[in-house]
């Protein structure tokens, strides 16, 4: 009721492809270094990745060595001076698998983001070939989720191109800023990417030794071998961690490596404690395979949000009190009794929903409607045995034990299965999905509490003190041949 924030994200779908070539350089050269193929270097250039080799034989081994392990890579061959080139480009069903892939990892990725920001039932979803939508209902600071969700900063690992100078920096080397002491300083740093943010799989804000904001992250497998061939060969040399914000590059951390590591180390810098946070949350989350802008954004008012809340609730009344009437028509008393088993129910899964500070929307307002119509089965169920007892010639006190303790069964048998289904829907679903099936879970418990237990006690009330009875008030009890 309170509205929320609408976005319409644009994914770069070129970027995706570049990332990609990124993150695949890294893994050629671990894939050459373990294979002991001699190569002078990889490198992206453009939309493909160049490794030069010394002779053209270390070419051709270097080309069987990467088709064995990528299939995805398509190459070609040149010199250039005294350096055999192998240049690999992306095929183009690889290229539509890359593109189709990076809408789905964002897609996960917000998901991940918004997860943070504790928005109930937001909605991410693709829409056409190379656009997200994002709805996130009840956002209040709608300047925070932007900052969270159009975020498009990803990570790359890079050395330090020491000794070089800012202003002239040579082939091979970009120059980024750092933010030392409230003033930005150029760093130079190889264009060679050493690893890449989809290589991060944990990330948490902590402090450094000397009491420092700073982030503590985990690589995965393949980083974190990476990350220890590359630290062996550069002690004592720099090594800086790039963040990239809408094409933007900046240093935020350039360290000198003082000893051998792996998969466990920290990002430390000019931080305080709330960008490591926001920095953690963005790893954490997982990196974007590619970069998004929004190009729509807009803010959307509680009106229409409370309008239809309000009719879910009517519905749910007047569905509530359709049922109540049909039942005290229908079965009279134990009618009454019903209804008022029903009204417990409700009562009992709303103190549920408070209990875990659930947020009631449309979806489980649907859900508490269902949850009436199963509990009143039961009753119906119960009730309809008894009538058979007195049909067979019970007494009205046998009738009611008996109508109750064989209604059981059959009550228990259909709650389990249909609570299989509401589990499975709380398992794999997500946003509406999961809300309805938290409340449906919920309110098959209730219904089975509500319409054998509460229903009995005020029936045992009734009638329990009563050692003989000529009659029940349950309608009219047709028997066979009348």
């Amino acid at each position: 009721m309170r509205g929320g924030v609408h976005f319409l994200l644009q994914v770069d779908m070129n970027g995706a492809i570049t990332k990609q070539l990124d993150s695949t350089s890294g893994d050629l050269r671990t894939l050459l270094r373990e294979k002991k193929v001699a190569y002078s270097g990889v490198s992206r250039e453009r939309d493909n990745l160049v490794v030069r080799l010394r002779s053209d034989a270390d070419r051709q081994k270097a080309k069987n060595t990467i088709s064995d392990s990528r299939t995805d890579l398509l190459f070609t061959t040149r010199e250039e001076g005294t350096d055999f080139l192998l240049v690999g480009s992306f095929s183009p069903q690889a290229r539509r698998t890359i593109q189709e892939d990076a809408i789905k990892q964002n897609i996960v990725t917000l998901h991940n983001r918004v997860n943070e920001l504790g928005v109930a039932e937001p909605i991410i979803q693709q829409q056409g070939a190379d656009r997200i939508v994002v709805e996130l209902p009840g956002v209040q600071d709608v300047g925070k989720a932007k900052d969270l969700i159009g975020r498009t900063a990803t990570l790359q690992v890079r050395m330090a191109a020491e000794g070089t100078d800012p202003l002239n920096p040579p082939p091979g080397t970009d120059v980024y800023p750092e933010m030392r002491n409230g003033q930005q300083v150029p760093v130079v740093v190889k264009k060679m990417v050493v690893l890449t943010g989809d290589r991060f799989v944990k990330a948490a804000s902590t402090f450094d030794n000397n009491q420092r904001p700073a982030v503590s992250v985990t690589l995965d497998a393949a980083g974190g071998h990476i990350m220890r061939d590359i630290t062996r060969e550069n002690i004592h040399k720099g090594m800086a961690i790039i963040l990239f914000e809408k094409g933007q590059g900046e240093a935020i951390s350039v360290a000198t490596i003082q000893g051998e590591f792996s998969s466990q180390f920290q990002i430390t810098g000019n931080f305080s404690a709330e960008e490591t946070n926001r920095l953690a949350i963005l790893i954490r989350s997982g990196a974007l395979a590619a970069p998004m802008d929004i190009i729509e954004e807009r803010v959307v008012g509680p009106s229409a949000g409370a309008e239809n809340i309000q009719k879910g609730k009517d519905s749910t009344l007047w569905g509530f009190v359709a049922i109540a009437a049909f039942m005290c028509i229908y079965y009279m008393f134990f009618g009454f009794v019903s209804a008022m088993a029903l009204s417990a129910n409700v009562l009992l899964l709303v103190a549920l929903l408070s209990l875990f500070q659930a947020t009631l929307t449309l979806p489980g307002i649907a859900a508490i409607a269902l949850a009436l119509g199963m509990a009143i089965d039961s009753n119906v169920l119960i009730n309809e045995r008894i009538r058979e007892e007195l049909r067979n010639g019970a007494t009205p006190q046998a009738a009611i034990l008996a109508g109750y303790e064989r209604a059981f069964n059959t009550i228990l048998d259909s709650n389990v299965t249909t609570l299989i289904a509401g589990i499975a829907l709380l398992a794999f679903g997500s946003g509406p999905i999961k809300s309805f099936a938290v409340v449906h879970c919920l309110g098959i418990l209730t219904s089975m509490f509500s319409a054998v237990l509460v229903s009995r006690m005020i029936i045992n009330f009734a009638y329990g003190y009563r050692r003989k009875l000529d009659k029940l008030a349950i309608g009219q009890v047709w028997k066979p041949g009348v």
